[in-house]
């Protein structure tokens, strides 16, 4: 689903290398963190992913599209392929919690009936069937971040990026997401998580794939020892 051939990174403005000759390779289906320091060059590889920047060098392929040979227009329907969860949820303000997952439908041409079909199952899985009145200054940050993976999930990618999912979370609301994220896997979906949080690494048994200063340094399967 992702391959990374000897990509590199290099931010010309400041000389900075971000990423150094990685290669990484994750099957349909797979469940894999990505840890390292900050500066490790962890948001660099989300950016190339949802195409946001080019690689230096190097070859990307996500869903068996080399992403060199997607051009500008291309972009949003490759995307729809591939859902993202960041640590500050970016959800609209002034939308409810219903809205705010129906937008991302309508973003790529659902009407109406298509989001009455979709968002009320997708809200039910994640547990907020309850609050779709709700606007997100009124839900707690593990609320929050539910209704930013509904609409990561809402057009059904194959793939979904998680950059920091918990960051802005305490522990219980923290596990309670990553729990969720597992439960998405297993229904298919290729999982990539973005953390720093170890505890939860360990505790959940993934591949681990460990960036430092812009290079892969370990590749961890699950059952191995981190």
């Amino acid at each position: 689903m992702i391959s990374l051939k000897n990509v590199s990174k290099v931010y010309l403005e400041t000389d900075t290398v971000a990423l150094r000759n990685v290669n990484i390779e994750i099957d349909e289906g797979e469940f894999v963190f990505v840890v390292g320091d900050s500066g490790s060059g962890k948001s660099t590889l989300v950016s190339l992913l949802l195409k946001e920047m080019e690689p230096t060098k190097g070859t990307i392929s996500v869903n068996g599209r080399n992403l060199a040979k997607v051009h500008r227009s291309q972009i949003p329907r490759y995307r729809r392929n591939v859902g993202v969860v960041f640590q500050d949820f970016r959800l609209l303000p002034d939308r409810n919690v219903y809205e705010n997952v129906a937008f991302a439908v309508r973003v790529v041409g659902g009407g109406n009936r298509t989001v009455h079909r979709k968002v009320p199952g997708m809200l039910s899985e994640v547990g907020l069937a309850e609050k779709y009145k709700s606007l997100p200054h009124q839900l707690s940050g593990g609320e929050q971040q539910r209704v930013a993976i509904a609409r990561a999930l809402i057009n059904e990618p194959k793939i979904l990026l998680a950059d920091e999912p918990t960051g802005n979370l305490d522990n219980n609301n923290a596990w309670d997401i990553m729990k969720l994220l597992d439960e998405i896997n297993q229904k298919g979906t290729t999982v990539l998580v973005v953390t720093h949080n170890m505890d939860i690494v360990k505790a959940m048994n993934k591949r681990v794939i460990t960036l430092n200063n812009g290079v892969m340094v370990s590749d961890v399967k699950p059952g191995e020892t981190l």
